[in-house]
């Protein structure tokens, strides 16, 4: 119950009691109730979003509702199609295209923006426009390249219109696709740009200020379901509009570059993510 139905109902009683008591209402303060904790819906786990997927599209599929289908879905250009094809929630209706997301099959890092703007939904790829230009410059100073070592993709495929955030029901029609996607890609260290994608990925309702400046983790499942160190910082377009977040994201930037300074000095010859190209 919320805190306006609470408010609805302790006045109702209250007037009740004055017409049984002696017919007169009397004053009283405004009520300060709260909305009710969320609770997760009958058949839902405490899990992060991201780990409930699965059992979400089940329980979609027993209602009745379009759940997302990843049967097939064994490499990223399957997965890249299943995404191009993908009427699940509204987006598809406004995208000019999808945008699945490039880079190396076995990446030494994954970056993971919000979702699609207008310059990704003209080209079908990811972080092109001027945000994508500064996440280049920013991945290029820890010898990061999306032609070479890192993957890039974004929480939805589909902009959604006006570059307005991914509501709720969108993220969870995505995001079994970049579930998959770093089942396959496999990443050795994750990067959230912005609030959004640390939120969705992590599935917390912390700011963006609370969750950047320390490693947190992820696993996808599956056989190779091992946890993935994930590192939040803030979303490049947010840096261009206020100047005062490059320190931080640098500050960021040096925890990244530490972690993967660690994992290439002790990765065999050749397993460092330097692997063919795969533009989906």
């Amino acid at each position: 119950m919320n805190a306006e139905e609470k408010t609805t109902l302790a006045r109702f009683l209250d007037l009740a009691g004055d017409c049984l008591r002696d017919g007169h209402a009397r004053h009283r303060d405004d009520y300060a109730f709260e909305d009710d904790a969320q609770e997760a819906p009958k058949g839902f786990s405490s899990l992060p979003l991201a780990y409930q997927m699965d059992e979400e599209a089940a329980l979609g599929e027993e209602a009745g509702e379009q759940s997302v289908s990843l049967a097939g879905c064994e490499t990223l250009e399957d997965l890249a199609a299943a995404v191009r094809a993908c009427e699940t929630c509204g987006l598809c209706a406004t995208r000019t295209h999808a945008v699945p997301g490039e880079g190396p099959n076995r990446p030494l890092a994954m970056v993971i923006g919000e979702g699609p703007g207008a310059d990704e939904d003209a080209t079908g790829r990811p972080f092109v426009g001027r945000a994508g230009q500064l996440l280049d410059k920013m991945l290029a100073s820890v010898a990061l390249y999306r032609d070479k070592n890192c993957f890039i993709a974004n929480i939805v495929k589909c902009r959604p219109p006006k570059n307005r955030d991914p509501q709720p029901e969108e993220i969870a029609a995505c995001i079994p696709f970049l579930k998959r996607q770093i089942m396959l890609l496999r990443p050795r260290v994750i990067l959230c740009a912005g609030r959004v994608a640390a939120q969705s990925l992590l599935g917390t309702g912390q700011g963006i200020n609370a969750l950047r400046g320390t490693f947190a983790s992820f696993s996808a499942g599956g056989e190779a379901g091992e946890a993935v160190p994930v590192l939040c910082t803030f979303h490049p377009s947010a840096i261009l509009r206020n100047e005062d977040l490059k320190r931080p994201a640098w500050e960021d930037l040096k925890l990244l570059k530490a972690r993967l300074d660690s994992i290439t000095s002790l990765a065999p010859s050749g397993e460092t993510g330097e692997h063919d190209r795969a533009v989906l």
